[in-house]
């Protein structure tokens, strides 16, 4: 007979976070032995600054030698017994570390500290500490599909959902803080608490003031505890910048009360210096009851005395610290740069964010339909046939389909590269697909629809193919000055037109829609109309163009050029 712990499935690992990853082990990527396997997009995982870490470790070979500075043997030292409590000059390096990517706004007790294996261990030990089995803990959403099993598996405590929306960037509202706390009353659940990222993983932004303080003064109202998991905190790489729970303690005057009591952090090096491996965690906690409960808990996952070794005297180098956090954040914003501009080229945006190591990303108009069976079917596609491991966003309790987290730092740029251009190969076969067996339907619409179209669009389909080669005779009429079939030529103005031209037109012209301070574009019924009527206007362009222009390549340089110069065409009665 085994345990029911042992029998139940609440582990989550049939999670399709879990699932990509499994399915990547089994066909891994490499560029020269499997250059066809599944590129691993799905592990928020830094290595893009392991050369400077490998570069300090060179220069002071002493510490991975288990030697002091004046060549005195340190392994008696590390190898003997070591009590839980952790060693004092790697809890102060820690603690100083933390300040200094807070940029020393605030300071730690190394006394508050408890170190721990990891993150995930911090975040089950927390629970243990302030939930009993059936007590509920709210979280916002999108997030970390792993807290399903850090938080509840062994704890017996549950989770409530605070739902967020995309209408205003997922950001954290009162309204949602209270909904998620009623939700759990009407399951009889007892709230003892509210856990958020900062940074959040999946999103990639920090919480601004104005969550924080929302957090702050909502569990002062409903009297129960926040954590706040900043493991991220160290990845912020651009505007605005990162605000820790406790500077709004501490500018709040916070600091010396019950309710700072009640205010927990989690950290780790996992990711903010990429040593997943070393399973450095910790919590931080005002209250000397949650860290002397912690601290015994901590027996079952310590920390080796030579990784807390090792660590402290890498963190105790302020030269080192200052100018690694300095470069790496450099580098994570160069690459999120580049993954973002490389999405956008193939029609796919993310979420405008400032920190972590993905990106979270948009892929709802490549759904099949507006429903998770349908973001589950495109995950299939990208897992197996484009040969990439990305989240879906239900794996993080997403609230709407289509959003997924891609990460980008856990790779080269060659391999990141490799799978950009598989993206837009399959958004290319997805759109060409789309539009060769949509567009017999829509011609067979209502007629009178075609009317709110320029003349010169609709009369374009028909009349194409009897006016290309005296277009291209034409070299005035092509404002690229490029000699190519006409065909090739206007096929790329409607590609070109469907993928920038639309979103540019949508985002500052504001055509019947509501552009919302984060930039997210909320349609009304006019917005739709207009939208329709555009892509009928591509389809009845395209209608007329065969396979051979469609397999021609042509640069457009702006969008403006490349619609006159098709209008330009048609007034010049060529067309």
């Amino acid at each position: 007979m085994l345990s029911a712990k042992v029998t139940c499935n609440s582990h989550g690992q049939d999670s399709s976070y879990f699932l990509g990853w499994e399915e990547y082990e089994k066909n891994p990527y490499d560029d020269i032995n499997n250059p066809n396997g599944i590129i691993q997009m799905g592990l928020a995982e830094n290595q893009l600054s392991f050369d400077l870490l490998e570069s300090w470790l060179q220069k002071n070979p002493e510490p991975l030698a288990f030697k002091k500075h004046n060549n005195q043997s340190t392994f008696k030292d590390l190898a003997l017994f070591q009590d839980y409590h952790g060693l004092p000059a790697f809890k102060n390096a820690l603690v100083r570390f933390m300040s200094e990517i807070r940029g020393n706004t605030v300071s730690f007790d190394p006394n508050n500290l408890v170190l721990t294996a990891g993150a995930t261990s911090a975040n089950e030990t927390l629970m243990f500490c302030l939930a009993d089995p059936g007590d509920a803990i709210l979280i916002p959403t999108p997030y970390y599909p792993g807290f399903d099993r850090d938080l509840k598996w062994r704890t017996g405590a549950e989770i409530v959902p605070i739902h967020c929306s995309s209408s205003n960037g997922f950001k954290i509202t009162k309204p949602a803080l209270e909904d998620a706390y009623k939700q759990a009353e009407k399951q009889n659940l007892k709230v003892k608490g509210v856990l958020v990222t900062n940074p959040s993983n999946p999103l990639g932004t920090s919480l601004s003031l104005h969550e924080l303080d929302l957090l702050v003064n909502f569990i002062t109202t409903k009297n129960i505890h926040l954590i706040s998991d900043e493991i991220y905190s160290g990845t912020v790489f651009s505007y605005p910048c990162f605000t820790s729970i406790m500077e709004v303690l501490k500018n709040r005057n916070l600091m010396n009360t019950e309710i700072a009591k009640r205010v927990h952090i989690v950290y780790s090096l996992s990711k903010d210096l990429g040593l997943p491996g070393f399973r450095i965690g910790a919590i931080y906690s005002n209250d000397e009851r949650v860290v002397s409960a912690a601290t015994k808990m901590s027996s079952f996952g310590l920390i080796s005395s030579q990784t807390q070794y090792l660590l402290s005297e890498i963190l105790s180098d302020h030269l080192f610290t200052k100018n690694y956090l300095s470069e790496n954040r450099r580098r994570l914003r160069e690459r999120h740069e580049k993954m973002v501009k490389s999405l956008q080229k193939s029609g796919i945006r993310c979420l405008q964010s400032n920190s972590g190591l993905f990106c979270w990303v948009d892929m709802r108009h490549l759904l099949s339909s507006e429903t998770f069976e349908g973001e589950m079917e495109l995950w299939s596609k990208i897992v197996y046939e484009v040969g990439l491991n990305i989240s879906p966003g239900s794996s993080c309790h997403c609230s709407e389909p289509g959003w997924f987290r891609v990460c980008f730092a856990n790779m080269s740029d060659a391999t990141l590269d490799v799978a950009m251009q598989r993206v837009k190969s399959f958004v290319d076969s997805i759109v060409k697909k789309n539009i060769q067996s949509r567009h017999q339907q829509l011609l067979k619409r209502d007629s009178r629809r075609s009317k709110s179209l320029p003349k010169w669009v609709f009369e374009l389909s028909f009349h194409q193919r009897e006016v290309g080669d005296e277009l291209k005779k034409d070299r005035a009429l092509n404002p690229c000055g490029l000699e190519v079939a006409y065909a090739s030529w206007l096929w790329k103005i409607i590609e070109y037109y469907h993928y920038y031209i639309f979103r540019s037109f949508r985002h500052h012209h504001n055509i019947g829609a509501t552009i919302a301070t984060t930039g997210v574009a909320v349609g009304n019924h006019a917005f739709q109309k207009w939208q329709e009527n555009d892509q009928l206007a591509l389809l009845l362009v395209q209608s007329s163009l065969n396979e051979e222009a469609i397999d021609e390549d042509l640069s457009l340089k702006t969008y403006r050029g490349a619609w006159k110069a098709l209008e330009a065409a048609y007034n010049h009665n060529l067309i």
